[in-house]
């Protein structure tokens, strides 16, 4: 049997505290970190919260090379005060 060897899907989540932040954050990190694919946007609910206001909201993006540093991606989130949390 061929091996192909392994395939890499590797995914940093930042959590941000509202929408400005996370579209803040998705704009800036092209600028920072020289990254072209348009990062995902994603409304996470607190559990048992129906109020938009009361929602977190993720930034996905592949990191299929592994190139970005996670250090960095936290410290980074944290200028919004959110997080680098593994997917």
């Amino acid at each position: 049997m061929a091996d192909n060897g392994p395939v890499s899907d590797v995914r940093h989540v930042l959590v941000l505290p509202d929408r400005d932040a996370a579209q803040e954050a998705a704009e800036a990190l092209g600028e920072r970190f020289g990254i072209t694919e348009e990062a995902r946007l994603v409304r996470d609910a607190l559990a048992g919260e129906d109020d938009a206001e009361d929602a977190q909201w993720l930034v996905v993006l592949r990191d299929e090379d592994e190139r970005l540093d996670p250090g960095e991606l936290d410290a980074f989130a944290g200028e919004w005060d959110g997080w680098r949390e593994e997917p």
